[in-house]
């Protein structure tokens, strides 16, 4: 293995060998606290622009499967599920999105039923850099005291390189995941559902085609507003809420629209919701990005272990009139959701389709699909 470092903003080394591609990367530097699903992680869109810190220790023991989509048999109500959800990869998006990869101990060697190759030859074959041997439990200690802050991994590292790093947030990386023309699945199968796809994971699209209705996917900033469809579904995706304005104007339109349709989003779909209808978004010191965060429903004693990935959040202060928060994270009392007090608008800033993660809070899906009438 050869000699990698990663420098953080502040001029914080680490370092390390390479088990990936060997190339210098730059990003934004995160951690993660998940035991298990860095396949399903690493193809997350919400992770573009962003270098990956993984504080379970051992990463690779079970290699990678193959990505290819996969024909699922479908239910005997719904023909034609199958070969809708056969259009989709098996994990979460097409390719790899992180800049890079830290891990403290990678396996060489993997074992299971489904793995095609192991963790360092995909990395290397989609040429993102990615180190191993490195504290990271001293990293993430670092990140948690002074937030979250850019860094680079280097193959020759100076002594005296520090900083200088172009700020994540300047960059509308929504733009870089999002389709570029609008896809249909499970044409004609029931009520039509707009998707806009902010760097939508692929496991959201199979919970909706699950549940027998037609999705139509549109790019970010595509006006949606002159389909006709019964539903909007607003994505997960990366970066700041702020540099997707052409989203949030035409999520304005719709709920500024006499003719009332159902409303659900997901993680930056939450943000973008809230932006559309007046309120604040701001960015978390170290964000949420677990299998584990536990969060409760406003009004009720109903705790869920949600898993999340996110690193802005609404400020509930600024809700408008007509507007309430639906969850609220019981670890730092940060928004986790925001529902309409009349219409059916809702959204949770967790992932309910928890892939992977736990799936305590899938039930939100079937709630969005009974709104459709």
């Amino acid at each position: 293995m050869k000699r990698a470092t990663l420098i953080l903003d502040d001029g914080s080394r680490f370092d390390g060998w390479s088990f990936g591609h060997e190339a210098d990367a730059v990003g934004e530097v995160v951690f993660n606290t998940a035991m298990t699903g860095y396949p399903e992680s690493l193809t997350d869109p919400s992770y573009a622009g962003q270098i990956l810190t993984l504080t379970y220790p051992l990463i690779g023991n079970y290699g990678v499967p193959s990505n290819l989509p996969r024909l699922a048999a479908p239910p005997s109500n719904l023909p034609r599920l199958g070969e809708a959800i056969g259009e989709l990869p098996l994990l979460e998006s097409e390719r790899i999105h992180v800049k890079g990869l830290v891990v403290a101990d990678f396996s060489e060697q993997y074992s299971h039923w489904n793995a095609v190759e192991s963790l360092s030859d995909w990395l290397k074959r989609e040429q993102i850099a990615a180190i191993t041997g490195v504290d990271t439990r001293r990293l993430t200690k670092v990140l948690r005291e002074h937030g979250v802050m850019m860094g680079r991994i280097s193959f020759s590292p100076k002594e005296e390189e520090t900083g200088n790093f172009q700020d994540y947030g300047l960059t509308n990386w929504v733009e870089l995941v999002s389709c570029r023309e609008n896809v249909t699945y499970n044409r004609g199968a029931g009520h039509r559902v707009v998707l806009v796809d902010c760097g939508v994971k692929a496991n959201i699209i199979r919970c909706l085609l699950r549940r027998g209705v037609e999705v139509v996917r549109v790019p970010w900033d595509y006006d949606f507003n002159q389909l006709d469809f019964d539903g909007l579904f607003l994505a997960n995706g990366p970066g700041d809420p702020e540099r997707c304005e052409k989203t949030v104007e035409h999520i304005r339109t719709f709920l500024n629209n006499k003719e009332v349709r159902p409303l659900m989003g997901i993680c930056l779909g939450n943000q973008l919701l809230a932006r559309a209808a007046g309120a604040k978004t701001y960015k978390l010191k170290y964000g949420h990005r677990s299998h584990n965060q536990p969060v409760r429903q406003v009004g009720t004693n109903h705790c869920y272990i949600t898993s999340q990935n996110h690193g802005y959040a609404v400020d509930d202060r600024t809700l408008t009139p007509g507007w309430e928060p639906l969850f609220v994270n019981m670890n730092d009392g940060s928004n986790e959701g925001i529902r309409h007090k009349t219409n059916p608008w809702f959204s949770a800033q967790f992932h309910p389709e928890a892939c992977s993660g736990p799936t305590d809070t899938e039930w939100m899906f079937d709630e969005f699909v009974k709104m459709l009438g």
